[in-house]
């Protein structure tokens, strides 16, 4: 499973780091990505990051200020926000990625997902 923590309540300008922990797999043969999700809105893959890690790709929306990482031995991923902005607040979820070649041009295809981490940015 993939279990997200980090989430919270930040002011705009603010920064966040999430993480995804694997148990039961080793991450390390994934390639994994970013979603975010507002409620009453469509699925948003913000970030995606190959199974070795060297390959990472954003949206626009968030280029520059999110960062992910990835630490295999130690079967985590991370997603560095940095300068939050009060259309960042979504529930945001880690999983394993199908398709990384498609991103951001199509929707993830998703295999396994965390439970999710409410970010919320708001003064």
């Amino acid at each position: 499973q993939l279990v997200e923590s980090g989430g919270g309540l930040v002011q705009p300008g603010g920064s966040l780091r999430l993480t995804c922990a694997a148990s039961g797999f080793r991450l390390g043969g994934s390639d994994m990505g970013w979603l975010r999700q507002v409620p009453g809105k469509g699925r948003e893959w913000v970030s995606s990051i190959n199974a070795a890690g060297n390959k990472i790709g954003y949206i626009k929306d968030v280029e520059g200020r999110f960062t992910a990482s990835r630490d295999n031995a130690e079967n985590k991923v991370y997603l560095q926000m940095d300068s939050l902005k009060t259309e960042d607040t979504a529930v945001y979820y880690c999983a394993t990625i199908g398709n990384l070649w498609a991103f951001p041009y199509a929707p993830p295809d998703v295999g396994l997902r965390g439970q999710g981490a409410q970010v919320t940015v708001s003064s």
